[in-house]
Parts: structure tokens; sequence; C-alpha cells
């Protein structure tokens, strides 16, 4: 009897024993379906080729300098805060921006300034790091006074939102063709140059009270003050244009 109670524990414990080895190999699996499923998603993107990078016409920009246009004694500075990855940032980019410069910067009333809110992405929305680098890579390109052409190639090869319109190998794809000095170019951008200045961007427009994309900030002086505008959004042309006209109209009755 006693050795009958012996072998019925002993097999409820071997079946305990087989059913923890069980356990144990089906968590290993799933532990390793996993980490092979996080690896995969790491390395096939980039195993991908890069979505083809297209070719566009900049437009003219009066005195360009770095990263502005215009006349740098212009009586109205705008400084518009932005993000190459925001939708409604480049449709400002495409049906207002050109509007400004025919009617407002080629006559030289206004000075004009494209500066980054990229690090607004990942900061506030817990993006990536693609709007921080399209800023990197366009600051490299002004030190060859080329910004405002890899500004509208930037623009033009937006894929969306955190998508791979701006990996690394992507952006020096659009540099080349934008036309810039890639030895050059390259140098400037894998270091990291300007860090500080994406950063300040950020900051100077966030102290300005810009909280989203796009945002501009309107300035101009009467009698001696300093008299700002915040428009956010993308907003129409017609906007931008009243609150320039309402400008001049205090700068010329001074």
């Amino acid at each position: 009897m006693n050795m009958e109670r012996k072998s019925k524990r002993q097999e409820r414990r071997e079946k305990i024993r087989q059913q923890e080895r069980r356990s144990r190999l089906i968590t290993v699996g799933l532990i390793a379906v996993g980490v092979a499923f996080i690896v995969f998603a790491i390395v096939w993107p980039q195993l991908q080729p890069p979505a083809e990078v297209v070719s566009v016409d900049p437009g003219t920009h009066p005195n360009p300098n770095d990263n502005s246009m215009g006349d740098p004694d212009a009586p109205i500075l705008i400084e518009e805060f932005s993000d190459f990855q925001c939708p409604f940032c480049e449709r400002f980019h495409e049906e207002t921006e050109p509007l400004l410069r025919q009617y407002y910067i080629d006559p030289g009333n206004v000075r004009f300034v494209y500066r980054s809110m990229g690090n607004w992405v990942s900061q506030n929305i817990g993006g990536g790091t693609e709007s921080q680098d399209s800023a990197l890579a366009m600051y490299c390109a002004g030190d060859q006074n080329k910004f405002w052409e890899m500004h509208a190639h930037l623009f033009a090869n937006v894929l969306g939102e955190e998508v791979g319109s701006f990996t690394d190998e992507r952006i020096k794809l659009i540099a080349e063709t934008a036309g810039l000095d890639m030895d050059q170019f390259n140098s400037c951008y894998d270091s990291g140059k300007y860090e500080e200045r994406v950063r300040q961007d950020y900051e100077d427009g966030q102290a300005a009270g810009v909280n989203g994309t796009p945002g501009f900030l309107i300035s101009y002086e009467v009698n001696g003050e300093k008299k700002t505008q915040l428009i956010e959004g993308a907003q129409p042309f017609q906007a931008f244009q009243q609150a320039l006209e309402a400008a001049l109209a205090e700068i010329n009755a001074q």
C-alpha cells in the first residue's frame, strides 16, 4: 500500500515537473519570438532601399543669407517656426510663402527667417528624431549658401510623419539632389554641428508663444518701440496681408 502511495506521489511530481518544463519552454519560445520580431522591426527598414528622392525647382529668394531672405534693412521681420514633417508647414511653403515673396519680400518690406521647431515633435508628442535631423541638414546646407535649395527639397521629399522621410541615408540623398558638396555636407551633418542651434530655435519659439507648427512671429518698430504679433497655423495669405498692411501703416505714420 505504501509503495502504491509513493508511486502515485512520484507520478504527480513527475507530471508537475513536466508541466513546469513545458511552461518554461513556452516562455522561452515566446521571448525568442518577441526578440526576433523586435530585431526584424529594426533591421528590416534598414534593408529596404530608400524611397525615391525627387528634384524640384526651389524658386528664387531675394538676398538669401543662410536661413533668411529679403532686405536685411526691411522694416518688418517675419520668423517662421516650422517643421519639415508638418503637413500644415508644407501647405504654407507651397501656397502662402510664394505670395509673401512676391508682394512683401521682393519689394523690400519684409525680411523672412525660417527656424526649426523640430524638437517640439519629440518633446511634446513623443516623436523620433527626423524633425531635428532635417533641421540639422538645412543649417548644414546654409554653410554652402544653399539653405533655401535644401529647404525646398526637404519639403518636396517628405513621406509622412516619422515614417522614414529623413533617415540619415535619405537626408544625404536629398542633399545630393539639392546640389550640395557632399564631402562638406557629410562632415557638417555627421558631426551634429548645429544641434545647439536647433535646440535654441525651439526655446526661442516657446518663448515667443509658439505651441505648434507653423507659427509666425511678426516684429517691427514704431517710434523706437518694438511691436510683435504671433500668427499661428497655416493661415491663408490674406491673414498675413492684413497683419502686414496694418504694420506698414503704423510704420509709415510715425
